[in-house]
């Protein structure tokens, strides 16, 4: 069923309906910017988008992974309601999903980059490089795809529904938004809108395969690392951020095509233009390495929204979090379109447009529900909380976990959960209201496992409370 009131957007229906273009690249945290302040980042072309953008400054990846984000972005739901918590599990889609909504009103659904919600039934990644049948594209009808690959240099792909893979030319990110280029120009003057995602693998890891005209811009270059890197792992942060800052690089060259594609064809006042990420990476934060962590880093991501028409070309920022579950009602809201019953996430619409204010007491939700074994070896478990304006708080499984104070503590370095119980209980009484909105009973990590196995993946050994990987080799679930 679909709200057939636009009400809830606080929106008029546009002139004409906008295009959109999404490009999300994967793993690019939200401080990596030269608008951010980060010294080391050369991004011109998005700090130039930024000027003319709605900035959500504590947009967040409130599971941040892969196709946990993904799975969100396309149901406008939470992991726990859409099944999928973990990589390579495949969407089952149990409403209309984002794809879905757009070519139902009208607009031309295209996809470009990686998907990884097709999933591996086996538990091998043997999906990962196969081809993907139109019925698992929800809604996407222009399609030059691959499920998952990091080979930058050799990434594979199929086209429609042809089943026989190909090669994007060189550095797949250029490639790709050579082919989004193309897309852009050949439908200039049409009066049917379309809808194009852009989903770039860069930069994440490896981090050292950017090509050589960008790598030279870091290499032997200094790099300021991050007050909250340990001492112990700054040859290793600082190895990894060179190539991290590379593929940034090529990335923000890409940026710079796409806009001129779109401004060339007199499309921009009328293209809705948005630029995010699924997640961040640690890269030695807090002396660790992977993704799937509760502090900034990890969680926090980029959202820009470039819309000339509705919201001129001047630069707005709003501190109100943002998270994946949100996007969906969000895009449907600003192209005037209706939200389906099934979106769990918010529409913040009105409040890009300038008809609400920001909510100093407004919060993501931070999900983790199950545990892997390199999570738990290190002493995490799984875990919910709260990113809001201000405050980071977490709960795991066991208890009371974190709590920082943001705005006094920016580099998260001063744990306060056992210093200030009042606001740790003010705080876990708004996730509980949060959990409770969400239909998140915060169930022991096995309970998931069990849903995993209904969705045909092999039976692992794991202790309650303990979800092991599902793969052969652990470090392929952060991927």
């Amino acid at each position: 069923m679909l709200r057939r009131t636009f009400l809830q957007t606080a929106l008029a229906r546009p002139p004409r309906r906008p295009n959109v273009v999404f490009v999300f690249p994967d793993q690019w945290r939200a401080q990596a910017f030269g608008y951010r302040g980060d010294p080391n980042a050369r991004t011109p072309a998005i700090d130039a988008l930024a000027r003319e953008s709605f900035d959500f400054s504590n947009a967040v990846s409130g599971l941040p992974v892969c196709s946990p984000y993904r799975a969100s972005l396309m149901t406008g739901q939470y992991a726990v309601r859409n099944g999928l918590v973990v990589n390579d599990v495949e969407l089952r889609p149990n409403g209309p999903t984002l794809g879905q909504c757009f070519r139902a009103s009208g607009y031309e659904t295209a996809y470009i980059g990686k998907w990884h919600l097709h999933g591996s039934p086996e538990g091998k990644f043997e999906r990962r490089l196969a081809y993907i049948p139109p019925e698992s594209r929800l809604g996407f009808d222009y399609w030059k795809v691959c499920e998952c690959t990091h080979n930058y240099n050799r990434s594979l792909y199929y086209e429609g529904n042809d089943p026989a893979a190909r090669y994007w030319d060189g550095y797949d990110a250029i490639a790709q938004t050579r082919d989004a280029c193309d897309f852009i120009r050949a439908r200039a003057g049409r009066n049917n809108p379309y809808f194009l995602m852009l989903s770039l693998g860069p930069p994440h890891d490896p981090y050292g395969t950017a090509p050589e005209q960008y790598q030279s811009l870091y290499r032997g270059r200094e790099i300021k690392l991050r007050p909250n890197v340990p001492q112990s792992n700054a040859a290793e942060a600082v190895k990894s951020l060179r190539g991290y800052y590379a593929h940034m690089a090529a990335l923000d060259d890409c940026i710079a095509r796409l806009r001129e594609a779109v401004d060339a064809g007199g499309q921009a006042g009328d293209t809705l233009f948005v630029f995010t990420s699924d997640h961040g990476d640690m890269l030695q934060s807090q002396g660790l390495h992977h993704k799937q962590q509760p502090w900034d880093e990890s969680l926090r991501v980029p959202f820009l929204v470039r819309y000339p028409r509705l919201l001129g070309r001047r630069r707005r920022r709003s501190s109100t979090p943002i998270d994946a579950p949100d996007i969906m009602p969000t895009l449907l809201g600003l192209a005037g379109l209706p939200v389906p019953e099934s979106v769990q996430g918010r529409n913040f619409a009105p409040l890009i447009a300038g008809r609400e204010k920001d909510q100093p007491d407004a919060a993501a939700l931070l999900n983790l529900p199950v545990s892997f074994s390199v999570v738990r070896r290190q002493g995490f478990a799984e875990y919910r909380g709260l990113r809001t304006p201000r405050y980071t708080y977490v709960r795991s499984i066991h208890g009371p976990w974190l709590l920082y104070d943001n705005h006094s503590d920016p580099y998260q370095m001063r744990n306060l959960v056992a210093a200030q119980p009042a606001l740790r209980g003010r705080m876990d009484r708004q996730l509980d209201a949060l959990l409770k909105k969400a239909g998140d009973d915060f169930l022991p990590g096995a309970s998931y496992a069990e849903r995993a196995r209904a969705s045909h993946y092999r039976e692992v050994n794991a202790p309650v409370g303990h979800v092991e990987s599902p793969w052969h080799d652990w470090r392929s679930t952060w991927q």
